[in-house]
């Protein structure tokens, strides 16, 4: 059985050093445990999605080109979230915001390759 996620759960992005809390804005009205419960759509970086302190992948071009330039030493680099679709699957029962519930179990894709569980 899935578990609803909500503000303030900790999320890791596999290319990041460092773990992050997800945001969610009090839109849906909906709480849990008195904190906003979180939906799909809460995907948005900077705003729901805070960076994961640097970022190892070679698909991120500043990494790429710190790592060129420190010949091929891998260097991280800061990281800035780049999430091009909403969370995947969802709740199939419940839904917040017209949206399906966002669960434990549910996935975030980075643009630069990196996976948020």
């Amino acid at each position: 059985m899935a578990i609803h996620v909500c503000m303030g759960a900790t999320l890791m992005c596999s290319f990041g050093l460092a773990p992050s809390s997800l945001v969610v804005l009090p839109k849906n009205t909906t709480m849990t445990s008195k904190v906003p419960a979180a939906n799909i759509m809460d995907n948005i970086p900077l705003v729901n999605i805070m960076p994961f302190g640097m970022c190892t992948s070679l698909a991120n071009p500043t990494v790429a080109a710190a790592t060129t330039a420190a010949l091929g030493v891998l260097t991280p680099m800061p990281c800035v979230p780049v999430i091009p679709a909403p969370w995947v699957p969802g709740s199939a029962t419940v839904m917040l915001g017209k949206m399906p519930a966002l669960t434990n179990n549910c996935k975030l894709m980075c643009a630069y390759g990196g996976v948020i569980p």
